[in-house]
């Protein structure tokens, strides 16, 4: 595909805090549960697609709970019928923080998934072997041939990496006419071949050189073991699709990749860049409460405010 000018990408500045929210789900954790949101979703997913589930019903269930995440971390649907809402109490809370955060999302694709968030988890299914060493196997960082790696600290795993893709994925293919399962299917199955191959990045990648696609092809077939044949040969198709940029579905799974990577960096640096004038005036860390003025002034007292 030739080089597309910026104006012909459907992709623009106001889907920036949607996907910065949805990345964060790799850093929101609960009490009631192992791991990340989002290296559960990645769980999930695969749990339902081993299991020989409809991938557009898997595609539906993690995108929507991913979108009502963003606003409501592990308050899911289960959580708030374990407190005591009804499953439609449940669900229109759900919709109404998908709601908050749909603003960018195709009208069409948003009513789907707005209907789909009440509809609960995909049945509990054995996992392949692959999804646990994806959530062991850390992301190389920032690297570069020659240079020392730039460690990014806490780092994300390949599960997280991989269902943010797949969400990002889902989201932004209306925009590229593309079809969101398949979309989807590339972005949680592209990174398979990291469950036994630890990440060296790009400067790892060059050091193998000539021998890069056979070891990279090698470890994507010992994943693919752990799944049934029709669902091992849905999941090479759908990363066939990704080698290059030329079909509607490559393009928005490549959009996806290159926005979570670089937004995953961004988030490092804008913790480090935050200033307490921000956290406390535009994030209102203090926030509006019969008790704020004794608090402001015990911070004034001290010199934090």
């Amino acid at each position: 595909m030739a080089d597309a000018g910026v104006a012909d990408l459907p992709v623009s500045p106001e889907w920036l805090p949607l996907l910065t929210e949805l990345g964060d789900l790799k850093r929101t954790y609960s009490a009631n549960a192992a791991g990340s949101i989002a290296e559960r979703l990645f769980a999930r997913g695969w749990g339902a697609l081993a299991a020989g589930q409809d991938a557009g019903a898997v595609m539906r269930a993690i995108v929507s709970t991913a979108l009502a995440a963003a606003r409501l971390g592990d308050l899911d649907r289960e959580r708030l019928m374990l407190l005591g809402l009804s499953a439609d109490a449940a669900a229109t809370v759900l919709a109404r923080a998908l709601d908050e955060v749909a603003g960018p999302l195709d009208p069409a694709l948003c009513e789907m998934l707005r209907a789909a968030v009440g509809e609960g988890a995909p049945d509990p299914a054995p996992l392949p072997g692959f999804v646990a060493k994806l959530a062991r196997q850390p992301r190389a960082g920032v690297t570069c041939p020659g240079r020392p790696r730039l460690m990014l600290q806490p780092a994300e795993n390949h599960a997280e990496h991989s269902v943010a893709v797949a969400i990002y994925a889902a989201l932004l293919a209306p925009g590229f006419a593309a079809d969101p399962v398949a979309a989807f299917l590339a972005g949680i199955a592209h990174h398979l071949y990291s469950a036994d191959m630890p990440d060296s990045g790009f400067s790892g990648e060059m050091l193998l050189g000539d021998e890069l696609d056979g070891v990279i092809a090698r470890s994507r077939e010992m994943a693919l073991a752990d799944l049934s044949p029709p669902v091992a040969a849905m999941a090479r198709a759908a990363v066939a699709l990704i080698v290059d940029d030329a079909t509607p579905e490559a393009r928005a799974f490549h959009a996806a990749d290159v926005l979570d990577r670089v937004l995953e960096t961004a988030q490092h640096l804008r913790a480090r860049e935050a200033t307490m004038d921000v956290v406390l005036h535009e994030y209102e860390l203090v926030h509006a409460g019969p008790v704020k003025p004794f608090h402001d002034a015990v911070l004034r007292r001290v010199g934090l405010l």
